[in-house]
């Protein structure tokens, strides 16, 4: 019997990384390689599957018995967690409610664990207690061990993949995305996220197409169903015509050829026609990153996000194991000048051994320069190692989220305290190093001029300074088509932040997501932002444009710009003006 061949479907999501892939659809969920299914069972088949359960909580209690056996007995704080752990495989609302819901829904007992475990969280949250809205994640990992005993997926992870294919996913961590082997993985899409993510950014380091925020994804696509994602477009195709793939094709030939004549000429220095030199600096979160940096001709590491060496350990990391790192970074880079951010943990990079309570709205809560200064003694140890290893190399500190001048004035009470410790200890240090703020909220703005005045330079962080300004969650897909940078209002905002820095003679860095887009530059460059810092792999491709451009004119360009009141009128008349030298014409018709 001939089978019908699916008919081609078209999503469109938000553009993650550009670039085109072709492959096999290859679905994953956060529970394990597999998407969850509901399915009834019979009557006489429940005993079996409420059997099923309470092998899979056994397993999973074991295992967890195992680990916490092979702690070492200086984690107490850890051990309580796990401990807590422990007692929850058991827990009448967990355990006994699915076993319940097996009973009288006649459902298989991963879905009825999903829905009992989904119940529970929410329930939670909803109490005003905050010692039980702390439990809320401790059910997830928990209800997520037992799911992977379930599914007989334990200990599989997207690193493991060995097939070479699309990853189809309701999300993805950025520690997931990082997990992925280049040669296995061509791309990936996901029913959230938005374009100036974290995975999205580890999505662009990797030079792999992505698209997100497609809501249904999961829901239209099964396993080894043929795929082309559109990352420059945000377009995804499911099972496409014959036609289609051979258009296709020739886009991806057309776009790997482009991306290999901008990566020859790398080295070059991004110099306008009209002889205006600008920085073009790489953003990164691993050391091992640099050699990326290197490769795509980064005039220094105008970002290093440190929290990635946070979120990979399981406790603090101390004095000592931050200066390794830290050293190891420069020394690389050096004479190239290196711009740590501190510790910017919490909003999408939660971790519960930093942060048991969980917030209602993260963004808006303790994290950045908030959470160091309610943990001093974390925030002391980190600034302590950058300062020795600014022996070693040139260094940049950079304090995240400032939003008035008293953080501001704690944070630097809090650098002389670590200056004076280190003194104590005769330990060998830096402290005449460039002291640098984040400006990423609309009140460090509106007090730059004041700020200005306590700093040696200023760090515009566009991807927190759009979600802030416009008052939406990057990683929703309903409002994601509010989050534009050249927004009339982001735009003024960049603006105010320049002409601060230039009246008091400090240096002004760029290091949002924003300086890396092709679209943006012609108004960033007419601006006057000559220090631009990006994912080190749009490096080549914004070099090749400045190279393109004569100063002068975006000047004149940029004055024109701010008259207009929409994204659109603003993006219209960018393509019009510049559609000569906007890279990924090879991706059009």
């Amino acid at each position: 019997m001939n089978q019908v061949k699916p008919r081609e479907m078209v999503l469109k999501g938000i553009s993650g990384s550009p670039g085109i892939c072709i492959g096999k659809a290859y679905m994953v969920d956060r529970e394990g390689v597999n998407i969850i299914e509901r399915y009834p069972v019979s009557s006489s088949m429940v005993p079996r599957e409420i059997d099923r359960f309470k092998s899979a909580v056994a397993n999973a209690k074991k295992e967890h018995a195992r680990i916490i056996e092979a702690l070492d007995e200086d984690v107490s704080e850890t051990l309580n967690i796990l401990e807590t752990h422990m007692a929850l495989f058991k827990d009448k609302m967990l355990y006994g409610k699915t076993i319940d819901t097996i009973q009288t829904e006649q459902i298989n007992a991963e879905w009825a664990l999903r829905k009992v475990a989904r119940k529970v969280k929410l329930m939670f949250q909803q109490v005003d207690d905050q010692y039980l809205k702390a439990r809320v994640n401790d059910i997830v990992q928990v209800s997520d061990k037992i799911m992977s005993y379930l599914l007989g997926a334990r200990d599989i992870k997207i690193g493991d993949i060995t097939k070479r294919v699309i990853i189809v996913a309701h999300d993805l961590t950025p520690a997931d995305a990082s997990q992925i082997q280049l040669e296995r993985i061509k791309g990936f899409i996901t029913d959230r996220g938005g374009k100036d993510s974290h995975t999205a950014i580890v999505a662009k380091s990797l030079k792999i197409p992505s698209v997100f925020g497609l809501a249904r994804a999961t829901a239209c696509i099964n396993n080894d169903d043929i795929l082309i994602v559109d990352g420059s477009s945000g377009i995804i195709i499911i099972n496409p015509e014959e036609d289609t793939l051979f258009k296709y094709e020739e886009r991806l030939a057309r776009f790997e050829a482009y991306r290999a004549d901008i990566e020859r000429d790398s080295h070059l220095p991004a110099v306008t026609k009209d002889g205006i030199s600008l920085s073009l600096m790489a953003n990164i979160e691993l050391v091992e990153e640099v050699v990326s940096a290197k490769d795509n001709g980064a005039d220094g590491i105008g970002l290093f996000r440190t929290e990635f060496l946070y979120l990979d350990l399981e406790r603090f990391p101390t004095e000592d194991e931050l200066l390794v790192k830290y050293k190891e970074l420069v020394e690389l880079m050096s004479p190239q000048s290196v711009t740590i951010r501190t510790l910017d943990i919490n909003g999408d990079k939660f971790n519960p051994y930093i942060d048991p309570v969980e917030e209602a709205n993260p963004a808006l809560g303790l994290r950045a320069v908030r959470f160091c200064l309610e943990n001093k003694d974390i925030f002391i140890t980190q600034i302590k190692a950058i300062l020795r290893a600014a022996a070693f190399g040139n260094i940049k500190l950079l304090i995240p989220m400032i939003s008035c001048m008293e953080e501001l004035l704690q944070v630097k009470a809090i650098i002389n305290q670590a200056v004076a410790e280190l003194e104590n200890d005769d330990k060998i240090f830096n402290k005449d190093i460039p002291l640098g703020i984040m400006i990423e909220v609309p009140s460090a703005v509106l007090m730059a001029d004041e700020l200005a005045r306590q700093v040696d330079f200023f760090s515009i962080g566009t991807n927190d300074l759009i979600q802030y300004s416009m008052a939406i969650d990057r990683r929703n897909r309903r409002v994601a088509h509010l989050y534009q940078a050249l927004n009339p209002a982001v735009l003024k905002m960049i603006k105010m932040t320049f002409a601060a820095a230039q009246k008091n003679n400090i240096e002004l860095v760029m290091c949002g997501e924003m300086a890396g887009d092709p679209i943006n530059i012609p108004v960033l460059l007419g601006f006057g932002l000559k220090n631009l810092s990006m994912n080190p792999a749009s490096i080549p491709v914004i070099k090749k444009m400045i190279r393109n451009m004569d100063y002068q004119k975006a000047c004149t360009f940029a004055q024109k710009v701010l008259k207009f009141s929409t994204v659109q009128e603003i993006t219209r008349f960018t393509q019009a003006e510049y559609k000569d030298i906007l890279p990924y014409k090879e991706m059009e018709e």
